[in-house]
């Protein structure tokens, strides 16, 4: 009875897991977010930093690691070819502290 307890409640923290594990997809019907890579920081909603290790990523706060297969991912994305397409603007930057939610009412995009 205390194993089913344990599993049940551990298994509760998977799903409030707000980790940033993202894998790109080939097309946007697979995609739980469609995202366009801006060429400028301000016009982004997201700045983003790839980081090197899976136990870097933050909670929704802009550090990402691209896993390799679908099943690792938290978020399953798509690059867009136009801004209009996108539900999210983001921006790649060089360092992880400018990582950031630059517009937070699209956060819930990745929750």
């Amino acid at each position: 009875m205390k194993q089913i307890v344990l599993i049940i409640f551990l298994s509760s923290f998977s799903f409030l897991s707000l980790s940033q594990k993202v894998y790109s997809v080939e097309y946007a019907s697979q995609a739980d977010v469609k995202v366009f890579v801006a060429d400028y920081e301000s016009r982004a909603d997201l700045c983003v930093f790839k980081v090197d290790y899976s136990s870097q990523v933050g909670k929704n706060d802009g550090n990402w690691f691209f896993v390799e297969y679908a099943s690792q991912a938290d978020k399953k994305i798509y690059f867009t070819e136009y801004a209009s397409q996108a539900d999210v603007l983001i921006y790649f930057v060089e360092y992880k502290s400018q990582a950031k939610w630059k517009k937070k009412e699209k956060m819930y995009l990745f929750y």
